[in-house]
């Protein structure tokens, strides 16, 4: 909580701080959805909200106020801006988004240190800090729907553990009405139902009707598919994964694409860990399959790739146990490193030039 409550006022902070400095291209801005009524960039109310209205937070606050009444708004799923209409009747709608982030940000920290009980404290304690510098990881306080994701998915998951099925499912229920990705959590859930062999953990397998119940809803009601709405609106095909991993790296041969670089080689390096012998079978197979959920879009490869690495939460739990060995300086560097990536990626977010 103490971690949480600090890290809010820190993004607060330097999102305060960082706008005097901010000179964002009109055309940037403008070639985004959603712009047109955007709050003047000066004052104390833009300097604490207006400033963290950017990309999907637009959409997110959109779907809040009116619905799904564009048809590209279809690809952002409903429990999030669910949470900001349930909030915001006390509060301004973008004061509730981030409420709604942050106290799920709590959440997710909070699960995070239950699956990690076979480190020590100070192993614990290290395993959440790098969560916390991890490059975009200011997403999670930011208008998104990925900390109530992650919050969801992990929770899911440490109740599996302790065979507390009706719970877990719930919780992976919600999970897939949140993001695409969040549906992938029934994989270690069913492990762990078979694992089991009781017949209560058969509820696990109810799991996608949260994702498929807002599927069926877009077909009941007439509106596009999420698949049709990102083709047509972000330019975005489904294929398979080793032609999305293929046509990352041509770009960054070809192209020289330095930015699609750095998000390859982080996603090389969290599939590596996460697939150690250590690792739970369960933790391993929702792993891969969240990184090949990543690699299954051509047009825009890897868009968003460091902050849906976050939810690859076995990878976290061995950087733990490696960084509770480490000395002060190693651990010192490593911190350093990412949160200076983190910061950065933050900077080019709040410019409008680079869409997570």
């Amino acid at each position: 909580m103490a971690l949480t409550a600090a890290l809010r006022v820190f993004y607060t902070a330097m999102a305060a701080a960082f706008l005097p400095f901010l000179h964002p291209d009109p055309a940037l801005i403008h070639s985004n959805a959603l712009t047109e009524n955007l709050p003047a960039p000066h004052g104390l109310h833009y300097a604490l909200l207006g400033i963290w209205e950017r990309f999907d937070t637009l959409w997110y606050l959109r779907i809040a106020a009116h619905g799904y009444d564009l048809p590209a708004g279809v690809i952002f799923y409903p429990l999030y801006p669910a949470a900001i209409r349930g909030v915001s009747w006390s509060m301004p709608a973008m004061a509730a988004a981030l409420l709604v982030s942050t106290v799920a940000a709590f959440f997710f920290f909070w699960g995070l240190l239950r699956l990690a009980s076979e480190l020590s404290e100070v192993g614990r304690l290290r395993m959440l800090l790098l969560v916390c510098v991890w490059p975009t990881s200011f997403v999670l306080f930011a208008g998104y729907a990925e900390s109530l994701t992650l919050a969801l998915v992990v929770w899911a998951i440490a109740f599996g553990r302790e065979a507390r099925w009706e719970t877990a499912t719930a919780c992976g229920l919600l999970a897939g009405s949140a993001r695409p990705s969040g549906v992938l959590v029934i994989i270690p859930l069913a492990v762990m139902a078979l694992r089991s062999r009781q017949a209560r953990s058969l509820l696990v397998a109810l799991t996608p009707l949260g994702l498929l119940g807002y599927w069926g809803w877009l077909r009941w009601s007439g509106r596009i598919s999420v698949v049709e709405a990102y083709r047509l609106y972000q330019g975005m095909t489904m294929v398979p994964p080793w032609r999305g991993f293929g046509e990352a790296l041509r770009l960054i041969v070809t192209e020289h694409d330095a930015l699609l670089a750095i998000k390859l080689g982080l996603v090389i390096m969290v599939a590596v860990i996460s697939l150690r012998r250590e690792v739970r079978i369960e933790d391993k197979a929702f792993a891969l399959a969240v990184i090949l959920q990543m690699l299954m879009y051509t047009g825009r490869p890897l868009l968003g790739a460091p902050r849906y690495l976050l939810m690859v939460y076995p990878a976290f739990l061995v950087f733990g146990t490696y960084a509770e060995r480490w000395n002060g300086k190693r651990l010192g560097f490593c911190l350093s490193a990412l949160g200076f990536l983190n910061l950065a990626w933050m900077w080019a977010f709040l410019s409008w030039s680079l869409v997570l």
